[in-house]
């Protein structure tokens, strides 16, 4: 209908300009023109940019943000708007695997920590760098927008490199949103500026100092303290991004239209595959400077690629498609629960749909939502949207009290949400495995013989192993598997579902740990047992780590692309950064419950003098017990999942297109 009166106005001609059915808008909050706004020519700026951040969080944690907003203002473009935000994602990938990946050197070479602390504080930081992405989330799913959002997050993560730069970013845009950023600008960047100004003054002395050899020294507790908050400011600045440039990518596909909706499926494989290009320059290039102590060429690195990544968002603004801030949700959630405990007392009738109050599709789609259809289950918080004498009089009136008579779709809203945390917690366990790539594996690999003739080999460069694994596997799945399981089904849908595909993956990171287990009872038999502090305890070599990674890579294409696929298409349109945030705190809570899980290994295994699984010396320890302990947990968490997949029941939205084969696609 809106589309149908902007055309009566005269401003585009019916029948040749076609508009979106989803409810997006452009940049001027009219309905979005098809054939002028989102599909892959914003994808592709949003996967590059992402890239591009990652790169530069190796160096400052900071451009990450820059990228962002370079992303979102490119990726409304057209139909090329959605390659650009591939292009985002890759990008800031680089900035923020390389800060993942070479923290923990510049904390024991710069900062002089041990290397217990070192990881440990590198552990607290990443936790909270994915803690954030709910508050980055909740403010742009209640009141800023995805847009806004994506780009005051990453001005607080950049715009460190380019404190100077004000008034050519005013110059590139004037208009009030421009504006906006540009004074929250003049108030964030203190925070940012700290980070790099204490690194090049206060962190890196005496010049040069930061490699191998030549270790920094002692600083004063204000110049560390100077330099956590600003890493701090760089996790807010990021995980208050990360969710909403995913959503935001997906938000530039149609999700009515079949085309659309089949491109908007193979983003997330894409994003997911540049995310992880980016950490492969970030941990061989950029990874092998900072290893040298050239910690400003790593800087200078990362601002450059934050300037381009600006650039390049800024450069498809008006060609963006944009859902429209649906209000506080935690409001709505209260309100719901409120209205259902005050009716408790009524009793409800059998043919209860008929007796609940709706709205129209009309109203919902004004606040930019889709009207979520009634099911049944939990069906206490039904009792929010049954009318009682005391609404219709309110009606009457002219008013409605919104705690104590609620809309169908939005008790639905709480339903959704409450369906999907069992299959979130599921997901936790998968998150500890993945985390031991850049703990555990490390730490195994450097028990190994890593040199080969007289190259020594980073065992923390192993990981690029996954990272091969993850691109071979996208392009396997979709190139390959996809079809093959459609045409198996002989359905006409497409290949494995979601919650298929996840449950692959907890299948695959079983056989990861595993493999894993086994490889370190091989490597403690070459070990020699007496070497305590050599470098290369045993003679097996490295490379018999590769199955462990390419599993864990591969695991990954089936897990954490169906985990985005599925809360992005399960949440509510008012909901989906909170989808993907949920995604992000998995791995926050992975980490955590993987810090908690060592600790207790330690403790238990210690007992009586003994040196425990995970002593300093590996050759001492028995690592694959520990290893085989994940995959004993991992298994018992895919029989939970397995039962939680069982019982989902899928989100239904009002004119859905097939919407039985919707259902099938969450089946186990």
């Amino acid at each position: 209908m809106a589309c149908l009166e902007v055309c009566k106005e005269g401003k585009f001609k019916e029948g040749r300009e076609e508009c979106t059915l989803d409810g997006t808008v452009d940049w001027h909050g009219r309905p979005a023109i098809k054939d002028k706004s989102g599909q892959w020519f914003a994808g592709i700026i949003i996967l590059f940019l992402e890239k591009m951040i990652c790169k530069e969080r190796v160096r400052r944690s900071i451009e990450k943000k820059d990228k962002c907003w370079a992303l979102w203002l490119h990726a409304g473009a057209n139909k090329r708007a959605n390659h650009q935000n591939r292009v985002n994602q890759g990008l800031a990938t680089l900035a923020f695997f390389g800060v993942g990946v070479n923290l923990v050197l510049f904390l024991t070479r710069v900062l002089q920590q041990s290397n217990a602390d070192a990881a440990n504080n590198v552990s607290k930081w990443t936790g909270t760098v994915y803690i954030f992405s709910l508050v980055g989330a909740f403010l742009s799913d209640s009141y800023w927008g995805r847009y806004k959002t994506c780009a005051i997050f990453q001005v607080i993560f950049v715009i460190v490199s380019y404190f100077d730069s004000e008034s050519s970013l005013y110059n590139l845009h004037s208009s009030i949103a421009c504006i906006f950023l540009l004074k929250i600008y003049r108030k964030i960047c203190t925070g940012l500026v700290i980070l790099s100004l204490s690194s090049y003054l206060f962190l890196i002395r005496p010049k040069g100092c930061g490699n191998e050899l030549t270790p920094c020294g002692s600083h004063s507790s204000m110049e560390v303290s100077l330099f956590y908050l600003s890493i701090y400011l760089v996790a807010l600045g990021n995980g208050g991004y990360q969710p909403n440039i995913a959503t935001f990518g997906a938000d530039q596909f149609d999700e009515e239209d079949p085309r659309e909706g089949h491109s908007k499926v193979a983003f997330f494989s894409y994003f997911y595959l540049a995310l992880n290009l980016g950490s492969l320059f970030s941990n061989t290039i950029l990874g092998y400077f900072e290893d040298e102590g050239i910690w400003a060429l790593g800087f200078w690195a990362s601002a450059g690629s934050a300037f381009a990544a600006l650039v390049l968002f800024l450069g498809g603004t008006s060609r963006y498609r944009h859902f429209k801030p649906s209000g506080n949700p935690l409001s709505r959630f209260c309100q719901v629960i409120v209205a259902a405990v005050k009716k408790w007392r009524f009793e409800m009738p059998r043919d209860g749909e008929e007796e609940l109050y709706n709205v129209h599709a009309k109203d919902c789609s004004m606040n930019g939502n889709r009207k979520i259809l009634h099911t049944d289950g939990f069906k206490f918080l039904d009792r929010a949207a049954f009318i009682t004498s005391r609404d219709i009089d309110d009606q009457k009136k002219g008013c409605r009290n919104p705690w104590h008579l609620c809309p169908i779709t939005q008790v639905e809203e709480v339903k959704c949400i409450l369906r999907l945390l069992p299959i979130w917690l599921c997901t936790i366990i998968y998150s500890v495995v993945f985390t031991q790539m850049a703990s555990l594996f490390v730490e195994q690999g450097a028990a190994m013989k890593t040199t080969v003739s007289n190259f020594k080999i980073p065992p923390a460069s192993m990981s690029s192993f996954d990272i091969v694994s993850v691109a071979f596997f996208i392009f396997l799945y979709r190139r390959v598997l996809d079809p093959l399981v459609s045409r198996v089904k002989k359905t006409g849908s497409r290949g494995l579902t979601e919650l298929q595909r996840m449950g692959v993956g907890l299948v695959i990171a079983i056989v990861a740990m595993i493999s894993a287990g086994l490889v370190e009872c091989h490597r403690l038999k070459y070990a020699r047992k007496d070497c305590t502090h050599c470098e290369g305890s045993s003679s097996l070599s490295i490379f018999w780590q590769v199955p462990q990674y390419a599993l864990i890579g591969a695991s990954e294409v089936f897990m954490y692309v169906g985990q985005l696929e599925f809360f992005n298409a399960q949440t509510p349109d008012g909901l989906k950064s909170f989808g993907s945030a949920l995604c992000m705190t998995s791995i926050s809570l992975g980490n955590y419950v993987s810090s908690l899980l060592v600790t207790m290994v330690m403790k238990i295994s210690t007992e009586d003098h003994m040196p425990g699984w995970i002593p300093g010396n590996l050759n001492k320890g028995h690592l694959d017990r520990f290893y085989f302990l994940l995959a004993t947990l991992t298994t018992i968490d895919l029989v939970v999942y397995m039962t939680c997949a069982r019982w989902y029941k899928s989100i239904q939205l009002e004119g859905k297109r097939d919407l039985t084969d919707q259902e099938d696609n969450f089946r186990v």
